[in-house]
């Protein structure tokens, strides 16, 4: 594990303590260092802004009622990944809808020179890996924006690591031909 993993895994563990220290109102740390990654991390699952914040909303309540979830894992934020992926599963499944909004993520992309151009990539790399199986989606948004390895991933997903490893190389290939085919028509 990284540096920079195991620095924010130990954060996520300092969080959880201090929860377990002083109650529910001590989680407002854990919320201000985690939020937004596991909700863009749930939005991936859950294709939808509001539900992927239900899952968090959810995962963040049953660490606040039972800190030791988290304490006893050897890795807290893996662990915690892995609860906003189950309330997320369960939040689809009570809604039973797959519905596709746009925005997604801030996007590791080259910057363009205005907000509109970004604006657009960002709409056009949202469609594409919306058009992925959910499956290939969630390895995606773990190996580049969580920076999960494949054994990481597959830890979370609960799937063996080779499955992980491709899923992501079908999904960048994918990925790879919907941008394209987006690109040649808008310069049509």
């Amino acid at each position: 594990m990284s540096a920079a993993k195991l620095t924010y895994s130990m954060e996520v563990r300092e969080c959880v303590v201090r929860i377990r220290e002083s109650g529910a109102t001590a989680l407002g740390g854990l919320y201000d260092l985690t939020a937004v990654r596991l909700v863009r991390f749930s939005k991936a699952i859950c294709r939808n802004q509001h539900d992927a914040e239900d899952a968090v909303s959810a995962t963040l309540l049953k660490v606040a009622s039972d800190p030791e979830l988290i304490l006893k894992a050897d890795n807290p934020w893996a662990y915690l990944l892995c609860m906003v992926r189950n309330e997320s599963l369960v939040v689809l499944r009570k809604r039973k809808r797959w519905t596709i909004t746009s925005g997604l993520f801030d996007l590791l992309l080259a910057s363009p020179e205005n907000r509109l151009e970004k604006q657009e990539s960002e709409n056009q790399v949202t469609h594409a890996l919306y058009q992925l199986p959910k499956e290939q989606t969630e390895v995606v948004v773990l190996k580049i924006w969580e920076e999960l390895t494949f054994v990481e991933i597959s830890a979370v997903l609960e799937i063996p690591v080779q499955t992980a490893a491709s899923r992501y190389r079908y999904a960048i290939s994918k990925l790879a031909l919907l941008l394209d085919h987006e690109s040649q028509k808008v310069n049509s």
